[in-house]
């Protein structure tokens, strides 16, 4: 069972927790959104989905009593559960000028679902400031190819986005890559780590390592399952149905990408081979 997580939290003297209200297999309690600062402008992370009132009205009441506006939105990628809120904010609680919207580019056309805005596009080891709090833009692609996390300079913790969560683990569209951006949040030694979905982690080391070690081990298990089927053929899905088969079937399709990911992996690296979709042992 997962955690409770109240609707509005005090994280840190510079960071509020507005839950998105959207629970879900792949949302776990909700998306989290973060407002950070301490002035009378300060920064949103991430926006939770569209048409939730729920949302939007909790993020006015924290605004409300904090005596505060935004002074922009970043947004750590593009998936839905991430931006969806932007024009919900912008129509209910941004009554005059709109506010810049941060984000690493997935692709020089994009827009800002259900907006009139354009996206302001950041690089890596960008800063954005307010008063009270710094955000280092810190690029950490796998989990999508726009995806950053953020670094708070002044308490040294990281906003996750999606490449680390507060329970479970966190799925990606290439492993390699997500393998680097993971090693790359490791590098940071940050204290604490408020992810996107899921509860804060308060022991980020170990949990990154626990990461890393399980992409591992879960690679093993897929070269031996390969091996143990020699010279059979298989397809990923019956990868999914062993080494899943503690994980509800309505994940199964999630998982399904994760095993093919590693199965791309391993086969750049000479160890399988494929045809037809199925998978099978490569010659020596």
């Amino acid at each position: 069972m997962l955690s409770v997580i109240p609707k509005v939290e005090c994280l840190s003297e510079r960071v509020i927790r507005i839950l998105g209200c959207n629970p879900g297999p792949m949302t776990l309690q909700g998306t989290n959104t973060y407002l950070v600062g301490t002035g009378k402008q300060r920064l949103l992370i991430d926006t939770g989905e569209h048409e939730v009132p729920e949302y939007t009205s909790s993020l006015k009441s924290v605004l409300d009593q904090y005596n505060t506006s935004l002074a922009g939105i970043i947004l750590t990628h593009w998936h839905h559960d991430h931006v969806g809120g932007i024009s919900d904010i912008e129509k209910k609680l941004l009554t005059e000028n709109k506010v810049p919207l941060y984000k690493y580019p997935l692709g020089t056309d994009e827009h800002p679902p259900n907006s009139t805005s354009t996206y302001n596009f950041v690089k890596n080891k960008d800063i954005l400031s307010v008063e009270g709090a710094s955000l280092r833009v810190v690029y950490t692609p796998g989990h999508s190819t726009d995806h950053v996390a953020l670094h708070l300079l002044e308490e040294n913790i990281i906003f996750s986005g999606d490449c680390v969560l507060g329970e479970g683990t966190a799925v990606f569209e290439d492993l390699y890559i997500y393998m680097k951006s993971l090693q790359m949040l490791l590098d940071l030694n940050p204290k604490k780590i408020y992810p996107g979905h899921g509860m804060v982690v308060d022991d980020p080391i170990q949990k990154i390592q626990f990461y890393i070690q399980h992409r591992n081990q879960r690679e093993s298990q897929i070269l031996s399952f390969i091996s143990n089927a020699h010279p059979k053929q298989v397809k990923s899905m019956d990868i999914v149905k062993k080494l899943y088969k503690d994980v509800p079937e309505i994940l199964h399709h999630q998982a399904d990408k994760n095993v093919n990911n590693h199965l791309e992996k391993l086969f750049k690296e000479g160890k399988i081979s494929e045809t037809e979709g199925k998978w099978f042992l490569a010659k020596l």
